[in-house]
């Protein structure tokens, strides 16, 4: 492959190098920042044989290449544009100025989660584990396994206590991300959160029952009383105190000498977050937060399959928006006050909708003529199954339009059955095939299932649609 003249050829379709802001690569995809998306040539590029697919998401405009040979298309590229050598955090940053205040919202929220993904996925997936050890009836009938080998209670036990770690001190990992992202010192943030799940404080989770008896403990400091209760597992608080928190410490910085800069401005920054966060941002957020994560499960057990339903038709054009990355916090919520909530239903909504973009996508490989598609819809398909669907979703059943429907179509039934089965996720993890290890253990028969239907429906609807556009003399692939 030339990759001197792909990277001319990509050029030229995205409308010259003066169209181009910013750019980087990632290990599949080239992303840029366009001066004006609206002069790029897509049809040149559909046509070229590189290019396995476009999408414009969060301010950049991603062109799929593939492994190994973006890395060489780029290097081209940034020749030709003279463009600096970038990171894709730079070129985010780039595109977020071209973002509305929603879309700003949402990518912050994303920015804050992402990076702690990987604890509350251990924590969960280890939380499974236990319940499988610990679930009657799953393996052994009256029992489960840790009832019939007693000698395994204390690693069940051991497991549990793994598992619960990142959810109890789930406001530390908060209070660094989100403190550093608001522009603040991530340690401050850190020990922000320490402060609000200190053990001398009242478990959060038993405020509820402290409440109603009466005996909240408090401290009492001229007269006034401020109620001694930590904030184990909550997302609200926390994100709230974090930006009061680098707000008050940039501002500071600004004014406090730099003599003196060490010891004030941290000292008077946790103090003031502190007493500001156990006062008044705590109580009003950890009750803004329960309201939130009462009414997600008061609307999913009350409106049943048919919400379920909605929500599962709703789900791949949310993603469109990109403001499928907001559930983050919704379901680091749910996660986290899990006896209550019983688990996460957003993921296993998720799951549906990404096995049914990629069994749409496989039925555009099992009709489609042209080898081009057909290349591009087979690795899309598997990879959508599996979890990631920016291939599939974008590379082909938008551009498509008809399998997009199927897709859509499969995902709300299947949806519809898994909420009727009130199947949830106890952890974060790959929505699609490899979600089965997340899976509440009594519920994951019922998210198997789910998974067949989505694939069936939307296979089976994305295949008519096919059949129909062929008798309409219109171009299939």
């Amino acid at each position: 492959m030339n990759f001197k003249e792909v990277a001319k050829d990509i050029l030229a379709a995205l409308g010259g190098k003066d169209n181009i802001n910013a750019a980087a690569h990632c290990a599949t995809r080239l992303r840029l920042v366009l001066e004006d998306e609206g002069k790029v040539d897509q049809e040149k590029l559909d046509s070229m044989d590189v290019v396995k697919g476009t999408f414009s998401t969060g301010g950049q405009y991603q062109i799929i290449i593939g492994t190994g040979t973006v890395n060489e298309v780029y290097k081209e590229l940034r020749k030709l544009t003279e463009l600096s050598d970038m990171s894709t955090s730079d070129v985010k940053s780039a595109g977020a100025k071209k973002m509305n205040p929603l879309q700003r919202f949402v990518k912050m929220l994303s920015d804050i989660f992402v990076p702690i993904i990987p604890a509350i996925v251990a924590g969960g997936l280890l939380m499974g584990i236990n319940n499988l050890l610990t679930a009657q009836d799953l393996f052994i009938e009256g029992q489960s396994i840790v009832e019939a080998n007693p000698g395994m209670v204390d690693l069940a036990a051991l497991i549990n206590t793994f598992a619960n770690a990142a959810f109890v001190f789930l406001p530390i990992l908060i209070g660094f991300s989100a403190t550093q992202r608001f522009g603040g010192n991530g340690y401050l943030g850190a020990t922000l959160g320490m402060l609000m799940v200190h053990p001398d404080l009242l478990n959060g989770w038993n405020y509820g029952a402290t409440l109603v008896s009466g005996e909240i403990p408090v401290w009492t400091i001229f007269g006034f009383e401020i109620e001694k209760i930590g904030y184990q597992g909550t997302v609200l608080p926390v994100l709230a105190a974090s930006f009061i928190l680098a707000k008050i410490e940039t501002t500071l910085r600004k004014y406090v000498p730099a003599a003196l800069d060490i010891l004030l401005t941290p000292l008077l920054s946790i103090f003031v977050t502190g007493l500001l966060t156990f006062t008044v941002v705590g109580p009003l957020t950890r009750s803004a937060g329960n309201l939130l994560t009462d009414g997600l499960v008061w609307l999913y057990d009350s409106t049943g399959f048919v919400g379920g339903a909605l929500f599962g038709l709703a789900y791949a054009p949310i993603v469109i928006t990109g403001m499928h990355h907001s559930f983050i916090a919704v379901e680091t919520q749910l996660l986290a006050d899990i006896a209550k909530t019983g688990g996460s239903f957003i993921f296993v909504i998720a799951a549906m909708s990404n096995v049914a973009q990629g069994a749409a996508t496989l039925a555009v490989f099992a009709t489609s003529r042209d080898k081009k598609q057909k290349g591009t819809a087979s690795a899309a398909g598997i990879s959508a199954l599996l979890g990631i669907t920016e291939p599939a979703m974008f590379g082909i059943n938008l551009k498509l339009r008809y399998p997009f429907i199927g897709a859509i179509v499969g995902a709300g039934v299947a949806s519809a059955f898994v909420t009727l089965f009130k199947t949830k996720a106890i952890a974060l993890g790959a929505a699609g095939i490899p979600g089965i290890i997340s899976i509440r253990p009594d519920t994951i028969l019922f998210y198997v299932i789910g998974m067949l239907i989505s694939f069936a429906v939307a296979f089976i609807v994305t295949f008519i649609l096919a059949k129909r556009e062929v008798k309409k003399g219109q171009k299939v692939a």
